[in-house]
Parts: C-alpha cells; structure tokens; sequence
C-alpha cells in the first residue's frame, strides 16, 4: 500500500504541476497522499517526516540557492544572458532555440558552474529565446535539464 501512495502522489505532483499549480503547494499535498497510504497516523508522519526532510534540505541548500539566484539575477540585469541570447539566435537561428538552451547549459556546467547555479542562468536565457521563436515556456526546464544534467554530469 505504501508504493500505491507514494505512485499516487508522484501522479498527482505531475499532473498538476504540468496544469500550472505551483510545486510549492503540491508537495505537501503529495506528500498527505503518500501517507495516507502508509497505514501510520497522518499527521505525525506528515509533520515528522515530510516537514523535517524539507528543513533539512532548505537548510543545508539555502546559500547555494541563494548566490545562485543572485548570480542569475545579476546576469539578466547586466544584459549578457541577453547578449548570450542574441548570440546563439544568429548562429543557430531562432527556430532552433531548444538547441540552443541544451548548448548553452552545456558550455555552462563544462565550464566549472555548479548546477543549480547554472539552473538560475540558463532559465532567463532560455525564457528570451523560447519567447523569440514563439514556444511555450513550459518546455523550458525539459531543455535546460538535457543541457545541465544528463552528458555533462561527472
């Protein structure tokens, strides 16, 4: 019963988060669900195991997040994911944006920056190019994952 509730729950953060409900709010909804299934009384499991874990998580990631966000933040506000941008829409051409994205998370990561550093630059660089060949934003993260985490990992 426990794999049903975790798969259940798994379905459910899927599903709604590719309807545009915010992952925020559905992982503690994903996470009632899966202990619903688990036979253990639910809020106790929810708030002991679930709301300890984030914390945890939260805590030991939170500067890494951070200086990552800002990093991101300072290279859109400088204009070079912008120049990045423009730069692999003229050599590839706009309708090949997806591309684009999958090189430039891979010349990032190459380079020696952390992924979720990387994450953080790619995603507004993307956002400009995905909005110049007119495809939708929520393949976005499919890209920037393919470019970040799958042949540049070590």
């Amino acid at each position: 019963m426990g794999l049903l509730g975790i798969l259940l729950g798994l379905a459910l953060l899927v599903g709604l988060a590719f309807r545009g409900w915010s992952v925020l709010g559905l992982a503690p909804l994903a996470a009632l669900v899966a202990a619903a299934f688990s036979g253990e009384p639910l809020l106790a499991h929810w708030t002991q195991t679930f709301m300890g874990s984030a914390a945890g998580f939260v805590a030991q990631f939170f500067p890494l997040f951070l200086l990552g966000a800002l990093f991101g933040k300072l290279m859109d506000d400088s204009g070079s994911v912008s120049a990045i941008a423009d730069f692999m829409t003229d050599k590839l051409g706009p309708g090949r944006s997806v591309l684009a994205v999958v090189l430039a998370g891979a010349l990032v990561t190459y380079g020696g920056v952390s992924l979720f550093v990387a994450m953080f630059v790619i995603a507004p660089m993307g956002q400009a190019l995905f909005r110049a060949a007119d495809i939708p934003n929520r393949l976005l993260p499919g890209a920037v994952a393919l470019g970040t985490t799958t042949f540049t990992m070590t």
